[in-house]
């Protein structure tokens, strides 16, 4: 069973849809126990950093008892810039800080958003989330990217000018600026790499 945080800043039906097609059970729900019990968490987004972690507040304690029992978590496109310390986008707003590092606007000179496909660099081969991965073309639609403080959390990055943070990764603790549910086959490599994580 995979749990989707409903916190009304994701596009859940979509990776919902994603998890279904591998024949997994899905759950979105915005009730706390529910989530407070999931093995499997995810948390999606769209839209602006503030109001997002507005809406995560409820959510708060059940991620960080989930994360800090080392149980799988991914967090996808705004819900991956969440989990940093902080956004330019919001700069009153505290992020979640289980990654410490902050969430930048992309640089001048690019087009923002940065929105089509990208060949994704894998930098951990033996990362488990992106086991079977190197080299495909992944889907992104982002105006901010990840700036974590320790590099060692990089899993992977694409080209857009510069390195852009495409994943991070530490022990059960995933992210991914990339949606892989809009991603094709590859983008399911991902989360079937992600179902098969073990519980702890």
């Amino acid at each position: 069973m995979i749990t989707i945080i409903d916190y009304k800043s994701g596009n859940l039906r979509s990776i919902s849809n994603g998890f279904k097609k591998l024949n997994c059970d899905v759950e979105i729900t915005d009730d706390v126990e529910k989530i407070a019990n999931a093995k499997h968490l995810v948390l999606p987004g769209v839209g602006a950093f503030g109001t997002a972690m507005k809406n995560i507040e409820p959510f708060k304690d059940v991620i960080y008892e989930h994360v800090g029992d080392d149980k799988p978590f991914l967090g996808i496109c705004l819900g991956q810039q969440v989990l940093m310390s902080s956004s330019e986008e919001t700069e009153n707003v505290k992020g979640l800080d289980l990654f410490k590092g902050d969430v930048k606007l992309l640089p001048p000179g690019r087009k923002i958003p940065h929105m089509g496909w990208n060949k994704l660099h894998v930098i951990n081969q033996d990362n488990p989330i992106l086991k079977g991965i190197d080299g495909e073309f992944f889907y992104f639609v982002h105006s901010y990217h990840v700036v974590p403080d320790d590099e060692e959390i990089i899993a992977a990055t694409c080209d857009y000018g510069f390195d852009v943070v495409a994943a991070l990764s530490r022990n059960n603790l995933f992210s991914t600026q990339f949606h892989p549910e809009k991603s094709g086959k590859p983008g399911l490599k991902i989360l079937k790499n992600f179902i098969n994580l073990e519980v702890k």
